[in-house]
């Protein structure tokens, strides 16, 4: 699991650079787009669509962006129609790589895939090859910043979550998807801010990876979330303490 928070907080961090933001935003509106067009636009009836409201909410995307998204998915507004696909593979270190993917164009999207693999080190896989290695979860990070671990973990177990680990900086909970969202209600009453807020593929094994190979496996990651047809991008590798300084 460790390896897990510290991409993602990773991830966040690189996120926040508005260079970035356009292409966070893309991403999250097809999400809303797709859960709207496969389970309805009403949130409260689609789990998925709520997950996805929550992950654009988290990343400051304004209400009408939302709005419009939904009514595309709902075919109120006209809209591209998106192919859902997964992924598998390994990356630099033998680390286990899991793509989802959503696109217009599925023979483009394997095409830009296996072209960034190849790139950086990296390997297509059959199908099922890694898949077992992951299970969905909801997944929260909070930085400490004074916060009371005993505190933050009564709340988050008592509205359902799995978890709360420490993770240096920060606190990481696990909870069942259903349960996400509870748990994410009951942290934000308490005034607490989730750097991360996500349903998510959350490893149960993890590989070390370290040194140039770490640095290898980063730039293999960045380059296929670089990619238009790639919604998200998981890793088994357990990444060093100090990797964001490198």
């Amino acid at each position: 699991m460790s390896g897990h928070s510290k991409w993602a907080n990773i991830k966040h961090k690189k996120g926040a650079a508005d260079a970035r933001r356009g292409k966070i935003f893309t991403k999250i509106i097809k999400e809303i787009t797709v859960a709207a067009r496969t389970g309805g636009g009403d949130a409260n009836a689609n789990p998925r669509l709520r997950a996805a409201i929550i992950a654009a909410k988290t990343e400051n995307m304004p209400k009408d962006n939302i709005e419009r998204a939904v009514k595309k998915g709902t075919g109120e507004l006209e809209g591209i129609q998106y192919e859902e696909a997964t992924y598998e593979g390994y990356g630099p270190g033998g680390a286990a790589i899991l793509i989802d993917s959503l696109a217009d164009n599925k023979n483009r999207a394997v095409s830009e895939i296996r072209h960034a693999l190849s790139k950086h080190g990296g390997s297509m896989g059959e199908s099922g090859c890694v898949a077992w290695m992951f299970k969905k979860k909801g997944y929260l990070v909070v930085e400490k910043n004074g916060i009371d671990e005993d505190a933050l973990m009564e709340t988050a177990l008592e509205a359902g979550a799995e978890d709360v680990r420490d993770d240096g900086d920060s606190f990481e909970i696990i909870s069942d998807p259903d349960e996400f969202e509870k748990v994410k209600t009951a942290i934000d009453q308490k005034g607490i801010t989730s750097v991360v807020a996500e349903v998510t593929m959350v490893p149960q094994t993890t590989t070390p990876v370290e040194g140039e190979t770490a640095e290898k496996l980063i730039r293999l990651i960045d380059a296929l979330e670089d990619c238009d047809d790639v919604q998200k991008v998981y890793t088994n590798a357990d990444l060093p303490d100090d990797l964001e300084a490198a």
